[in-house]
C-alpha cells in the first residue's frame, strides 16, 4: 500500500483567503460595471500573494500588477496581503484612485507595534527578511530616527541602546524569533518583545515537520518566490534530508517517488488548493498500478 500523506493545514491561510477574496469579489464588481460601461482598471501594487500561478489567475480576471504607485494613473488599487510602506500607501492617498486595502490583519498588528514601539523610545528589531515586502512595509513604519536592528549582527553590535522591542515578520520560525530575544536581553537593559508570528505558520511548520518525518520524501509546494514556502522546505529537510520545493506538479520527477512507500506533501501560504490537487493526482498517475492512501495529518 503506498500512502499520500498531506499537512492537514497545507495551502492558503486566513490572510491569503482574505486577500484573494477580495481580489475576486471587486473583479466580479468591475465585470458588473463593465458590462454598464463604468468599469475602472483593477491594480495590485505588487503581486497580491507570492504565487505566480495565482497571480496569473486574477491577471485573468482583470487584476492587473504593478510595482510603483506611479504605474496606477486610476481605477482601483488593491493592497497586497504583504502590506506595502507608509511612503507607498499616503502616494496613492494622494492619487484620484480607489484603495482597497486586503493587507492581512496580522501584519497590520505588526506594523502597528512597530509604530508604537517607536514612539515610545524604543529602538526597534524586525525578525525577518529584510528584503521582503512585508518586512520593509513594517520598517517603514517606524518614526524617522529611531534606530532600526534588522539582523543579529546589528543587535550584537548596538552600543548605547538601553531599551528595544522586537516584532517579527508573521511567517518567521518562533526558534528564529527567540534567537534575537536571546541575544537582545544578554545586551540590553529593557527589552520588550511582541510575538508576531501567525498562529497558522506555526501550525503549519509543526505539521509539515511531522509529517516530514514520517514520510520517505516529503514535497514542499510553492511560489520560489514565497518566504515562507521556502522556510517549510528548510525546516522540512532537517527532519527529512530527501525533501524537495517544488513550484507546480509538473516539475515533480518520477524519479522523486522510485522506491518510496509514502510521500508527505505540504505548501505555503500562498498556494491554491488546485495545485495541491495536481500534484496529488500526478502522484497517483506515477503509482497508477498500486493501491492509494491519501491521508491527512493533524
Amino acid at each position: 500500500m503506498k500512502e499520500i500523506l498531506i499537512a492537514r493545514s497545507a495551502g492558503f491561510c486566513f490572510g491569503v483567503k482574505r486577500a484573494i477574496s477580495i481580489a475576486n469579489e471587486t473583479a466580479r464588481g468591475t465585470a458588473e460595471e463593465e458590462a454598464k460601461g463604468e468599469a475602472l482598471p483593477i491594480h495590485s501594487l505588487g503581486p497580491l500573494i507570492h504565487n505566480p500561478q495565482a497571480v496569473e489567475e486574477l491577471e485573468k480576471k482583470g487584476v492587473h500588477v504593478v510595482e510603483s504607485v506611479d504605474a496606477i494613473p486610476c481605477g482601483k488599487v488593491i493592497v497586497r496581503s504583504h502590506g506595502i510602506t507608509r511612503k507607498d500607501a499616503d502616494a496613492l492617498a494622494a492619487k484620484a484612485v480607489k484603495i482597497i486595502d486586503a493587507t492581512c490583519p496580522f501584519v497590520k498588528k505588526a506594523q502597528e507595534y512597530a509604530r508604537s514601539l517607536s514612539r515610545k523610545g524604543y529602538a526597534v528589531t524586525v525578525v525577518g527578511d529584510a528584503n521582503h515586502p512585508e518586512v520593509k512595509s513594517i520598517i517603514s513604519y517606524i518614526e524617522s530616527g529611531v534606530p532600526i536592528l534588522t539582523s543579529l549582527p546589528d543587535l550584537q553590535g548596538a552600543s548605547g541602546i538601553r531599551k528595544v522591542g522586537i516584532v517579527a515578520q508573521t511567517t518567521q520560525s518562533f526558534e528564529n524569533l527567540m534567537q534575537f530575544v536571546s541575544v537582545a536581553l544578554k545586551k540590553i537593559p529593557e527589552v520588550r518583545v511582541y510575538n508576531t508570528i501567525c498562529h497558522a505558520t506555526v501550525l503549519r511548520q509543526k505539521e509539515s515537520t511531522a509529517v516530514a518525518s514520517k514520510a520517505d520524501v516529503m514535497i514542499v509546494l510553492g511560489g520560489y518566490n514565497s518566504a515562507n514556502t521556502r522556510r517549510l522546505a528548510e525546516i522540512c529537510r532537517e527532519s527529512n534530508p530527501r525533501t524537495c520545493h517544488i513550484e507546480t506538479a509538473a516539475e515533480l520527477s518520477p524519479d522523486v517517488l522510485s522506491g518510496v512507500s509514502c510521500v508527505g506533501v505540504t505548501a505555503g501560504a500562498s498556494t491554491p488548493e488546485w495545485i495541491i490537487e495536481e500534484l496529488v493526482d500526478r502522484i497517483k498517475a506515477a503509482w497508477r498500478q498500486e493501491k492509494i492512501q491519501v491521508s491527512y495529518y493533524q
